[in-house]
């Protein structure tokens, strides 16, 4: 038995990415909606209705505007946008969190997708908190890179066509859409300050995060992240030399992993954490399709 998914929003950059996971599956049957009646209320509840699986692939102002039509829904729904990432009715969907995730994303009717480059902030801070090598009212500076693909239709445009012609750093007003859910889901009670940046290629993502430990820092660190990610099949904690002089972020395109990795001095404690990952697949669309997967209680890896 096949199930039946809807991609509410498919022709958007996250949208077009899970489409492409899930259209040569024989377990999922896609429901797809002619141009002319994308946009049509009546016509999108038709398929959510005949829908096991809805994503939605939407702006975060599409998805309030619906927000009492999902309240009744039939389906399961997986929401990719900002909108519902720190809602307490929403499950997170970052498998990899905790040791119950899974579990509840499982047993869900309703679940957030991650941000991208809060997927990187997140599984870097989790662990060290958790393990008291920081206190979650520590100060802290997240730094992070990505391709310009993250920005969707209207950045890709402007990079492809030359309007724009170099990397830039945005958001420095510290209200970017990722903080509430980096604060929450990290187990932190002070805002970091986040400093993204989009880079001059189209698709891969660098998150670090600096931190002043105690000397022996980065070792402890690295040790608190392999035993949180300990078995995990797409967060994988790797050795600094394992990534090169020179880390590309760019080298996990196309996958839905995310290598996790730490540097720095171990005689002052300087110590940086680093996180690689595809902005659009562990980033968004392949968590998504993850996320699908457990929702539908199958091999989480199928189609990845």
């Amino acid at each position: 038995m096949t199930a039946k998914v809807f991609i509410d929003g498919e022709v958007g950059t996250t949208g077009l990415q899970i489409r492409a996971r899930l259209e040569a599956r024989a377990d999922v049957t896609l429901i797809s909606l002619p141009e002319e009646h994308r946009k049509s209320r009546l016509a999108r509840l038709g398929a959510f209705n005949e829908a096991d699986v809805a994503i939605l692939c939407l702006p975060d102002a599409a998805v309030h505007d619906i927000a009492s039509d999902l309240r009744d829904l039939p389906c399961k729904v997986i929401d990719a946008s900002t909108a519902h990432r720190t809602d307490p009715d929403w499950e997170f969907g970052f498998a990899e969190l905790d040791q119950g995730a899974r579990a509840r994303i499982a047993a869900g009717k309703q679940v957030s997708n991650p941000g991208c480059y809060s997927t990187g902030a997140i599984a870097l801070l989790k662990p060290v908190v958790d393990a008291g090598l920081i206190a979650a009212d520590h100060p802290i500076t997240i730094n992070a890179v990505s391709g310009y693909s993250g920005g969707g239709k209207s950045m890709i445009a402007d990079f492809e066509s030359g309007r724009v012609t170099g990397g830039f750093v945005y958001a420095t007003g510290q209200h970017h859409k990722h903080l509430p859910e980096i604060v929450l889901r990290a187990g932190l009670t002070r805002k970091p300050i986040f400093v993204p940046q989009v880079g001059q290629f189209e698709q891969g993502m660098i998150v670090q995060v600096p931190l002043h430990l105690a000397p022996g820092g980065p070792a402890a660190a690295l040790e608190a992240l392999a035993a949180h990610y300990a078995g995990q099949r797409f967060v994988q904690v790797r050795s600094r030399a394992d990534l090169g002089d020179r880390i590309d972020p760019q080298r996990l395109n196309g996958t839905n992993t995310m290598e996790l990795t730490v540097d720095g001095d171990p005689e002052t404690g300087a110590t940086v954490l680093i996180a690689v990952l595809d902005n659009l697949g562990k980033g968004a669309s392949g968590a998504a399709v993850q996320n699908l997967n457990i929702l539908l209680g199958l091999d989480e890896g199928t189609g990845l």
